[in-house]
């Protein structure tokens, strides 16, 4: 089985990216391969380019998608909302309509933020999203983790055990929703 994970943060030290290492290395104990995907290269979604000859690094995030068996977005909250450059990357995987790299593609959602919010209204509309992409998402308590800047390291590792345990049943649940519809 394999899950990519794409981070709505561009930022190098990002903690949404952190957090998906973090589950990259818990999905990787249950022996799922997990690849975080960069879509910093995505250019600005532009229909005139949404034809049979799309930017080289669409048809590279449209393939990941394909092979992959579920998707683990990790998102900052910028506004009440998600970062303009994951919605640009999902506008890109959902064309054409019905028939997308996201069409069907189960995936689980997490979040990480410095506010005491944890990215909650981030996680709502890219819930929002994704159900008008088609694709299924895990149902499950939200992975919220709020301020994160007090969770991590300075070397970028999650320090907090309780974080790190509650972020582990979320990936180990996530992975045995991804083998259910797999085996149907």
């Amino acid at each position: 089985m394999k899950i990519l994970g794409i981070s709505g943060s561009l930022r190098a030290g990002s903690f949404n990216t952190a957090l998906l290492k973090v589950a990259a290395e818990l999905a990787q104990k249950a022996g799922v391969k997990f690849e975080i995907y960069d879509i910093s290269d995505i250019p600005f979604y532009n229909s005139d380019l949404d034809a049979d000859n799309k930017p080289d690094a669409v048809v590279k995030f449209n393939a990941a998608i394909k092979n992959a068996d579920g998707l683990l977005f990790s998102t900052p909250e910028y506004n009440y909302s998600i970062p303009g450059v994951l919605k640009n990357a999902i506008d890109w995987a959902s064309r054409p309509g019905f028939n997308a790299a996201l069409t069907k593609k189960p995936c689980g959602i997490v979040s990480a933020s410095m506010s005491s919010l944890g990215g909650a209204r981030a996680q709502i509309h890219l819930r929002d999203i994704l159900f008008g992409t088609l694709s299924p998402v895990y149902l499950a308590p939200e992975f919220l983790l709020a301020s994160a800047h007090k969770a991590f390291d300075e070397n970028g590792k999650l320090a907090d055990q309780k974080t790190a345990e509650f972020l582990d049943k979320y990936i180990q649940g996530y992975v045995g929703w991804l083998n259910t519809i797999k085996n149907n």
